[in-house]
């Protein structure tokens, strides 16, 4: 008696369901690959041009300070063994100091260059997600994905060109 009131039930969900996605049009998907536009962009390109002299200045003093680090750890190696035992100490807490500095500049460095990203990257995102917002309303699309999360999609449902074109207007 169980089986056969689960199997009428059943059927019945089915109908119910069958009946009422009857009516709903199918969703029109389309797909965008947003990292062939970040490859591909000369908007992008440019971004990258400006962040880099921006910080170049920075990146170079860091380039020189380890330099001189490192010619400071030679010559102690090369001439500790002759040199006083206070000119050792001397030379010794002149590492520890520049070592310090470098790792604190370097640090400081990096985390503006990551921070300075991130804003441009929220900018980036927050205009190609108004122009992915746009063409799909334009084109009546109910959803879009990112097509590196889809395992296939024919071409028409591809807009990465649309998107490009429009993100480097």
């Amino acid at each position: 008696m169980k089986k056969i009131v689960a199997v009428l039930s059943s059927f019945v969900l089915m109908a119910v369901a069958a009946n009422g996605f009857a009516d709903a049009t199918p969703p029109t998907l389309a797909v965008v690959n947003v990292q062939q536009i970040f490859q591909q962009s000369p908007k992008i390109a440019d971004l990258n041009k400006k962040l880099q002299a921006e910080f170049k200045g920075r990146q170079e003093k860091l380039v020189a300070a380890q330099k001189s680090l490192q010619e400071e750890l030679d010559k102690f190696k090369k001439e500790s063994p002759t040199m006083t035992q206070k000119n050792k100490d001397t030379l010794q807490k002149k590492i520890v100091d520049d070592q310090a500095s470098l790792s604190k500049d370097a640090t400081a460095f990096q985390q503006d260059l990551s921070k300075e990203q991130n804003k441009i990257m929220k900018g980036v995102l927050s205009t190609l997600n108004d122009i992915i917002s746009g063409i799909a309303k334009k084109n009546n699309y109910t959803l879009v994905l990112d097509s590196q999360a889809v395992i296939y999609a024919a071409d028409s449902a591809d807009i990465t060109k649309q998107v490009a074109k429009e993100f480097d207007k």
